[in-house]
């Protein structure tokens, strides 16, 4: 049943000896490899203000002279070296050329507060920090403990590396070596380093590719931040390993990534939930404002589009729906890659209907971060993709739905946490999978289902076990509501049972009165409840909200746009 995995790493073989030698090259080797088949072709590209794109082989000759540069200043094997910053060309010159020093990259979210990036500078022990420009002067003065502060904007290819500067001899790490240091406390928890080696992120990188083709000829859009595992792996190390162009995006405002995506003609587009769901509501009100009878008649063709293409494998609606694609500045797109959370399926399928081939994605920070992935030749709309190739997924203690912790095995699976051994081994089981503290179930053709996170589980009086994230994907195309987190409330202290409510902070964009006044929070209130009551009507009485409070601010969140529950 179902489609055979693709071989996209076969081809490795006729660099084997010459440029590795180990069972997967390094990502400096991989590199490598790849400015020796496309080195001319485009490899970081900026379009603002204006297009600036480095070539492949531009961009070597730019991460070797990094290279030596951090060698000359002492910088060796297995040495921390941190770097923050927006996304940029730079941000990407500067990953590699720690990486290309034999050093360890320690990537730090750039939206962090001062004093939290400091305490990440001391837990790493990282020596240098590369840093954007105008943080520069503040970590100079307060550096959290490191030796030198690198301006990124100042310092890639210009006074402070010498281009045609003497060789090193710069230890080169192996494929176990630790290549990057990533410090996530996702939406719970207190920030943990975890350790990914270059086999980790090289083998991530090509056996993702067994569940789908990507060409030197695409161009990846990295909007997302790219010191979290989910763009660096999935956007810039993807693209690396094929010779596909980087297009970097500084804003997450949807009129400039409307933009991009036109000028840039990107192929590949790697989003998270929310902001495939703002591009597809904003589509989806431009439908309905022409008119009940064209909406029905256009959602009507999307359901026949959508048909077609699941049974027939022909995907009639990038030609029938051609004009709404370009419209919204869509149409060059080759595939849209869904991860970071949960995606409701009406959403991806809707997408598919346009004739987007759409699907989803699932991993870890903990697992490089792709386990999952759907084949977008036999995508399953529920699933958050297929496991891919050389990779061990089970279901640890299956309830009488198949529902149960998810465990893994693989290349992928990451070293351990930096400096933390207990916290390590709690993360593994006996035999050696790690605990990925997500719920699910597997099909017979190992496509995964996820229903939740083990720790937000909801125990009711009945006895049932909800998961929250089922109920908040029930609420992700009302355009009224901004965020929902779905909890439990103690109904009985004694008998440990729950019942359910949800947290709702209502969109400010919304128009709620197009011509009249902003309504008082006693409307807003009033529409939420309405909204809470039509999809109670849709869910299982055991899942139903039995309180709603709506919020006057926001719920903090990640920088993948995830609620962190533990603030709330």
């Amino acid at each position: 049943m179902g489609i055979a995995y693709k071989d996209a790493w076969g081809f490795l073989e006729q660099y084997r000896g010459k440029f590795f030698s180990g069972q997967w090259p390094t990502l400096p080797e991989m590199f490598r490899i790849t400015v020796s088949r496309f080195g001319g072709r485009a490899c970081l590209t900026i379009y603002e203000p204006d297009r600036i794109s480095l070539s492949y082989e531009e961009t070597l000759r730019r991460v070797e002279a990094i290279a030596r540069w951090l060698y000359s200043r002492g910088i060796r094997k297995d040495d921390k070296v941190a770097v923050t910053g927006k996304n940029s060309p730079e941000w990407a010159a500067a990953y590699l050329g720690i990486l290309f020093a034999g050093a360890t990259v320690v990537p730090i979210d750039y939206q962090l507060k001062a004093d939290e990036t400091d305490s990440l500078l001391r837990a790493s022990g990282a020596r240098f920090l590369f840093v954007d420009e105008e943080k520069h002067d503040r970590y100079a003065q307060n550096t959290g403990g490191i030796e030198q502060t690198i301006s990124l904007k100042k310092g890639i290819g210009t006074y402070l590396y010498d281009l045609d500067g003497p060789a090193a001899e710069i230890e080169p790490a192996s494929e176990s070596d630790v290549a990057a240091i990533l410090f996530t406390s996702g939406t719970m928890g207190k920030p943990k380093g975890v350790m990914l080696t270059h086999r980790n992120l090289v083998s991530d990188c090509y056996l993702a590719q067994g569940n789908m083709d990507i060409f030197h000829t695409d161009v990846f859009y990295a909007l997302l931040p790219i010191h979290h595992s989910y763009t660096m792996l999935a956007v810039l190390i993807e693209s690396l390993s094929v010779g596909a162009e980087v297009v970097f995006g500084k804003r997450m405002v949807t009129k400039a990534i409307l933009k991009d995506l036109r000028e840039a003609k990107i192929t590949m587009f790697l989003g998270v939930p929310m902001l495939f769901n703002k591009v597809l509501a904003g589509i989806i009100r431009g439908l309905k404002e022409k008119g009940p009878v064209v909406y029905g008649i256009i959602s009507a063709l999307m359901g026949v589009s959508g048909i077609i293409k699941k049974i027939f494998g022909i995907n009639p609606g990038k030609k029938m729906f051609g004009f709404i694609l370009r419209k919204a500045s869509l149409s060059t797109l080759r595939i849209c890659i869904c991860g970071g959370g949960p995606l409701a399926p009406n959403v991806f399928r809707k997408y598919n209907q346009l004739g987007l081939d759409f699907v989803q994605g699932y991993g870890l920070t903990e697992t490089s971060p792709i386990i999952n992935l759907n084949p977008i030749e036999h995508y399953k709309e529920t699933s958050v993709g297929r496991v891919v190739p050389r990779t061990d997924m089970r279901v640890l203690d299956p309830d009488e739905r198949g529902i149960g912790e998810i465990i893994v095995r693989g290349p992928m699976v990451m070293k351990g946490y930096f400096e933390m051994p207990e916290e390590t081994a709690a993360a593994f089981t006996s035999d050696g999978y790690l605990k990925t503290g997500d719920l699910g179930y597997l099909d017979d053709e190992m496509y995964l289902y996820l229903t939740g996170r083990a720790k937000n589980m909801i125990v009711t009086e009945g006895g049932k076990n909800v998961y929250p994230e089922e109920i908040e994907n029930e609420f992700q195309l009302f355009e009224e509501i901004d965020q929902i987190l779905v909890r439990g409330f103690m109904l009985d202290r004694k008998m440990k049972t729950e019942a359910i409510e949800a947290l709702v902070y209502p969109n400010p964009e919304f128009k709620w009165n197009e011509d009249g006044p902003a309504p008082g929070k006693a409307a807003v209130k009033a529409r939420i409840d309405a909204i809470v009551n039509e999809v109670n009507q849709r869910l299982l009485p055991y899942q139903k909200i039995a309180r709603t409070t709506v919020l006057e601010e926001p719920m903090e969140m990640t920088t993948t746009k995830k609620i962190k529950r533990d603030t709330v």
